[in-house]
């Protein structure tokens, strides 16, 4: 039997479109999914959509649409996305599921207060809205969240809380040993050193009436909603059946790897982690923390006029090169740079060039000889594993390093290329060629096998291509860009 491996992606506010940094985000999880799945494992992926909270009901007063309107019309938005993304979630659990979702989060809460780790209390307090969460004054820059570059405003009013105190030293421990694996190390001793400053207990409901009656009731006290962060991070559970499917929750759980964004590491490192412990349920084993994306060297925003759109480009340069660009030029755990420029040379030199040259080469070549088409390359992978191992190709997988294990491939595709000007099978017998060019099929139809984990529209013709009872020219993978 495969041995299970459990994948998620962060679960998205769906106020508004998505942006590149979510399809990030989602090219990375869908990298780590399909390499898994390639090589063996039984890969559950996941994720969902965050509806409760106070940004849904704000966004939904802009529209003059309810907040179940805007959770349906965004989470389609979202959706749509992945399928031009090529990324397919085994399960997307919405936070408005009353039948799937609800209870799982309502159990989890009882657990917490079977464990006398929740209170009521008043508390007056900074809160930004796009956060969704209080801060203290000295985490603000210059009185404004980091993230949102907003002013908090000040609100004053009685909820629940968490004992997120009690649990201070565990979470030190568990994530100084490794136990819970906090990815890149920069994430990791940010987490340790904000959880060395001493953790304070954290509010977990909103009053029902400021949220109009939006969100999971809390048991017992429907004057109160739940905290949209102890909500929406339950998806992660409710996705492989916990409060509703014993059997599936008990093969899934723990998560694998939660692969989030910077801005919401510490939900995730601190949080999270804490909840589960209160409820004495296990824990991920790893939370792989990737960067942003900037523009020129800044951070995009619309006022800076630098926001790229993902859609536009998905339609015009192709998901595979969008995927691409991405995964190399973005390193996965920290921040990189976008730019037009930059994007239409890496196209042009690794796509066009280095692998759509190279398929074409070999392509017309074994039309000319009427050559068939190769089913059986068992032998061929069993050596192309052994060289691109020798470069680190796992390695670099298991540390999710992607723009490395992308070198490797790229090294073996230059290597090919650099044999076949060195064999000159052009210059051949026609029986003398065909042993060249059953070597050159091969040896791409192993690369291409691997290739189906980042590229996979890519991988999936030139695999056709060189199965085909006749092998005959590809059509151009990727035209040259002027």
């Amino acid at each position: 039997m495969a041995k299970k491996f459990y994948i998620t992606s962060a679960i998205p506010y769906v106020t508004g479109l998505p942006h590149l940094g979510h399809t990030l985000e989602y090219v990375i999880s869908d990298v780590i999914n399909r390499y898994y799945r390639l090589h063996g494992k039984d890969v559950m992926f996941t994720c969902g959509s965050d509806e409760n909270g106070q940004k849904i009901i704000e966004a939904g007063e802009k529209e003059n649409l309810s907040p179940q309107k805007v959770g349906d019309k965004y989470t389609k938005a979202f959706q749509n996305h992945l399928k031009h993304l090529n990324v397919y979630f085994d399960v997307w659990r919405r936070g408005s599921d009353k039948k799937l979702h609800w209870p799982g989060v309502i159990e989890l809460w009882n657990r917490s207060i079977k464990n006398g780790d929740i209170y009521k209390k008043k508390y007056k307090g900074l809160y930004c809205v796009g956060c969704e969460q209080f801060y203290k004054k000295s985490e603000l820059k210059d009185g404004k969240c980091s993230e949102h570059l907003k002013t908090p405003e000040e609100v004053e009013e009685e909820n629940y809380f968490f004992k997120l105190s009690k649990y201070q030293k565990k979470l030190e421990e568990l994530i100084e040993s490794g136990k819970l694996k906090v990815l890149p190390e920069v994430r990791k001793n940010e987490t340790l050193g904000f959880i060395k400053q001493g953790l304070e207990d954290f509010s977990v409901s909103r009053p029902a009436k400021r949220l109009k009656n939006w969100g999971i009731p809390v048991p017992g006290d429907e004057t109160q909603v739940m905290y949209v962060w102890f909500d929406a991070l339950t998806i992660y559970m409710t996705s492989i059946g916990w409060g509703y499917d014993k059997k599936l929750w008990d093969k899934y759980w723990p998560a694998d790897v939660h692969v989030i964004g910077k801005g919401i590491y510490r939900f995730h490192t601190v949080y999270w982690p804490a909840m589960l412990l209160s409820a004495e349920l296990p824990l991920p084993k790893t939370v792989l923390v990737h960067g942003y994306i900037t523009s020129g060297g800044q951070k995009m925003a619309k006022s800076l006029g630098n926001v790229i759109n993902s859609k536009e480009l998905l339609k015009k340069y192709g998901v595979d090169a969008v995927r691409y660009y991405l995964l190399k030029e973005i390193p996965t755990q920290s921040d990189g740079d976008f730019t037009k420029e930059r994007f239409k040379e890496i196209y042009n030199a690794d796509l066009a060039n280095t692998l759509g040259n190279l398929v074409s080469r070999v392509t017309t070549l074994c039309e000319v000889d009427g050559l068939k088409g190769i089913k059986d390359y068992k032998s061929a992978q069993k050596n192309f594993k052994q060289s691109i191992d020798q470069g680190g190709y796992v390695k670099h997988m298991e540390k999710f390093e992607f723009n490395l294990a992308l070198e490797e491939l790229w090294r073996e595709l230059r290597g090919l290329d650099k044999i076949i000007a060195k064999d000159k099978p052009w210059e051949k017998s026609a029986k003398e060629r065909e042993g060249f060019l059953k070597m050159y099929i091969k040896k791409l139809l192993s690369i291409a096998n691997e290739l189906q984990v980042f590229l996979p529209e890519t991988a999936d013709k030139i695999l056709k291509a060189l199965q085909e009872k006749k092998i005959k020219k590809i059509k151009p993978l990727f035209p040259r860009l002027e």
